[in-house]
């Protein structure tokens, strides 16, 4: 057997024992874990425009259930996925390793190496009952490998909410009213909750996991003013330097900070029904999202603060200290040792994250663990169906807090896919380009801003934001972000950074030997195995 695979047997063995001795009061003291999961949901928050100025844009993104759960308990300020995208960040979180220790579910629609624990089956295997709504894993494997099989899904009443402004504008159009038709897809939420809530056993504790699959694209255009009051005017002037500032874009980005607004009213249903129960004090409630904005430059798929830092807010009655803003560097595998700690489990040793739990136990905020100063990512594969023999475009960063510092392993490749389909004759029209993610640049989701990038590449006042977006890059990037906090001047090379460029680079290659990194101990081709679930697709498929 593996090592990974013994370690991981031994310590379920440990888990098992553990628990199977204890009495049932200690059991019932054990709390309940509520993780709310959202899809594409990036650092995109006005919980953060209060605190700081480099992110103007969430001005606009109003989150109020978020931001009264960060009041009520902690939020993170540097917070970030270990990979930009679906499968190998929620690789990474379930099993508490960096996403390139886990096989080939480090790749986009991978496939779950079961030698590797995750908490919700060391959770259920101690006593807690789990089970979860909508998308935990990746899609087209077994999403729910790591919760053991269909019997832990509870979606009774429906899956609905996932495409929320296109159901929305359907019962409009029946004839309801928006909030009528919105407050119906909430009552899905909460029946799925109660339906979990029903199958557990009394005094047990239970783990949760809410995974709506918005603010994934697609959404309907308008609805982020139409059903949420956001006015894509009230962006004019705060975009993203890498974004252009026009109305197109602008409408875009406002209906996906609707799409967030969505996301964010479940969480208000999930909590007042803790409070209905009276598990509301009991229950540590963490929200995050696995990666940056879909469609939009610099976000998915890119090792950016726009694609990789999320919002992270912990919720529970034992927070010592309320309203509290931490500026340690956390990556989301640390929460799966964190729920572990909090349950009474001993990490398995091949858990590479480590426990938040002396920060939520703290009184303190701002930088409480001297250590927390850097945080690595990583990517490999997205889709990547169009480039070149299929090959995936291998990534680390190392980010502190004044340098971001990126090697790009394959810099000869198209970092979003190849620009196919874009010479004079064959561009593709705007409605091609809002609906086929496939037809050019593959890694870069449908939609109102890829369309524009691509129509106007050659437009002198946009052709900018499409080289931004879409050209190869140098195979080492260095951002100051002291000076340039939105990441669009590379410095690597220049003779002002050769020393911290240097020391950048040796503390990412060591953190990446010592976690043995298929990509830097000479097996990264390992990674370049195109995952099954792509083989029949061709470069036109949706």
């Amino acid at each position: 057997m593996k090592k990974a695979g013994m370690i991981y047997l031994c310590q379920l063995l440990i888990s098992i024992s553990a628990f199977s001795a204890g009495s049932t009061s200690a059991l019932n003291e054990r709390p309940n874990i509520l993780f709310v999961f959202a899809d594409d949901w990036g650092c995109y928050s006005d919980a953060y425009a209060e605190i700081e100025k480099s992110t103007p844009w969430n001005q606009v993104a109003r989150t109020p259930n978020f931001n009264r759960l960060a009041k009520e308990g902690i939020l993170f300020r540097n917070a970030y996925v270990n990979a930009p995208q679906c499968t190998p960040c929620r690789s990474s979180l379930l099993s508490g390793q960096y996403f390139y220790r886990t096989g080939l579910a480090a790749i986009q629609a991978g496939i779950w190496d079961f030698t590797n624990p995750s908490f919700p089956m060391l959770l259920r295997n101690a006593g807690y009952h789990t089970g979860y709504t909508y998308k935990v894993w990746s899609p087209g494997t077994p999403r729910d490998a790591p919760f053991g099989g269909k019997k832990y899904e509870y979606e009774q009443a429906g899956t609905r909410f996932n495409k929320f402004s296109q159901n929305v504008y359907k019962m409009m159009e029946g004839g309801k009213s928006p909030e009528e038709s919105k407050n119906l897809l909430y009552d899905e939420v909460s029946e799925n909750f109660e339906y979990f809530l029903s199958d557990r056993k009394e005094g047990e504790p239970f783990c949760y996991w809410f995974g709506a699959t918005n603010p994934h694209r697609k959404w309907i255009k308008g609805s982020g003013k139409k059903l949420w009051g956001i006015d894509p005017d009230d962006l004019r002037g705060k975009m993203p330097p890498f974004l252009p500032d026009v109305a197109e874009v602008r409408e875009d980005l406002a209906d996906y900070f609707g799409e967030n607004m969505a996301f964010d009213g479940a969480l208000s249903v999930l909590m007042e029904k803790l409070n209905e129960i009276g598990e509301l004090e009991n229950t540590l409630i963490v929200v995050s999202g696995d990666h940056g904005a879909p469609g939009f430059s610099y976000g998915k798929c890119n090792l950016y603060d726009f694609g990789t830092r999320v919002c992270l807010g912990v919720r529970w009655g034992k927070n010592p200290t309320k309203g509290r803003v931490v500026d340690d560097f956390v990556n989301l595998m640390d929460l799966a040792p964190t729920f572990l700690e909090a349950a009474g489990i001993e990490i398995p040793e091949v858990m590479t994250g480590s426990s938040l739990m002396p920060l939520l136990m703290s009184n303190e905020e701002g930088q409480i663990d001297p250590e927390r100063t850097w945080v690595v990512t990583g990517r490999e594969r997205h889709v990547s169906v169009s480039r070149d023999e299929l090959m995936p475009y291998p990534q680390r960063s190392y980010r502190t807090k004044d340098y971001l510092y990126i090697i790009n392993f394959k810099p000869d490749r198209w970092p979003v896919g190849n620009p196919y389909n874009l010479s004079d004759e064959s561009t593709p029209d705007v409605q091609t380009l809002e609906n086929n993610t496939f037809i050019t640049h593959s890694d870069m989701d449908a939609g109102p801003t890829k369309a524009f990038l691509v129509l106007n590449r050659d437009h002198p006042a946009y052709s900018d934001y499409y080289h931004m977006a879409f050209d190869k890059r140098p195979r080492v990037e260095l951002y100051d972000l002291k000076k340039d906090p939105n990441q669009v001047r590379n410095v690597a090379g220049q003779a002002e950074y050769k020393r911290i460029q240097a020391e950048l680079n040796n503390k990412l290659m060591k953190l990446l030997t010592e976690t043995e990194d298929p990509r830097v101990m000479g097996d990264g081709s390992r990674f370049d195995k195109m995952p099954y679930i792509f083989k029949e697709w061709s470069y036109t498929d949706e």
